[in-house]
């Protein structure tokens, strides 16, 4: 099997022009089949304060009714992916953007809970894994916005380190899979306020130690349980790190490796 690499990029890089033309420049010069899954950063709620439209979050997550549905869809779906797509064309990267409602590529359905109306955010439940492969076989890297459907007509706001996630499982059939998660930290860190603590390794029993201690901040938690996840279903190697050392969390020289061992 050949390799692939399924990035997944945080918002806080989309948000840095220079960052991001840096990581872009990085992901262009990867030498294998590879796919970016992209956030949305904060230019969706500077546009929606612009709108007067109110955004509401719960434990840091968006409730995304109509109008900001409509927001998030033309800000992520619209400029970042096609800014993202322009610049690897210019580093000579040829890349199609696509959310989840083109080629039918990720299936979802709104987020039912017992007691939140999340509106519209949508849960993954399925990967057209094949129909990726063959953009990949045409030497096309793809850039997926976090924007699903229901195959109802209905867009979805859709996790994008889940969306990375579920690709990575789902393309483990054909290829070796490394997921990287590349935000702004160096990794995951024992302290989130210094750059230098950078956790090398962690399996289950250490997660479970460092959660218990409560030596790993909260926001840090839905990223390893999407890393062991990933693992338990086929993926080869998960690396949590920075958008900016690219090339050495791919040859596992820097940030945290999330591990089954």
């Amino acid at each position: 099997m050949e390799n692939l690499y399924v990035i997944k990029i945080g918002g806080n890089i989309i948000d840095d022009d220079e960052k991001l033309k840096s990581f872009l420049q990085s992901f262009a010069s990867v030498k294998a089949y590879k796919i970016l899954v992209h956030g949305g950063g904060k230019l969706a709620t500077k546009l929606a304060d612009k709108l007067g439209i109110r955004q509401q979050l719960i434990d840091g997550r968006r409730i995304t009714d109509v109008e900001t549905l409509k927001v998030v869809t033309m800000v992520y779906a619209g400029y970042i992916n096609k800014n993202i797509v322009a610049q690897l064309q210019s580093n000579n990267c040829n890349a199609i953007g696509l959310t989840g409602a083109d080629a039918n590529i990720i299936q979802a359905h709104k987020r039912i809970h017992p007691s939140i109306d999340y509106g519209f955010v949508g849960d993954v439940d399925i990967i057209n894994a094949e129909l990726l492969k063959s953009f990949l076989d045409n030497n096309l890297s793809v850039v997926v916005a976090p924007i699903t459907h229901n195959k109802e007509g209905q867009l979805l706001n859709t996790n994008a380190d889940t969306i990375a996630q579920e690709i990575a499982k789902a393309m483990s059939s054909y290829y070796n899979v490394e997921l990287i998660y590349s935000f702004e930290k160096s990794g995951v860190l024992l302290d989130a306020n210094d750059d230098t603590t950078v956790i090398p390794s962690i399996n289950h029993n250490y997660y479970s130690e460092l959660k218990e201690e409560k030596k790993i901040f909260a926001g840090m938690i839905p990223k390893i349980d999407n890393a062991f996840a990933a693992l338990n279903s086929g993926v080869k190697k998960v690396i949590i790190g920075k958008a900016e050392e690219l090339t050495n969390l791919i040859s596992h020289s820097s940030g945290t490796k999330i591990t089954n061992e």
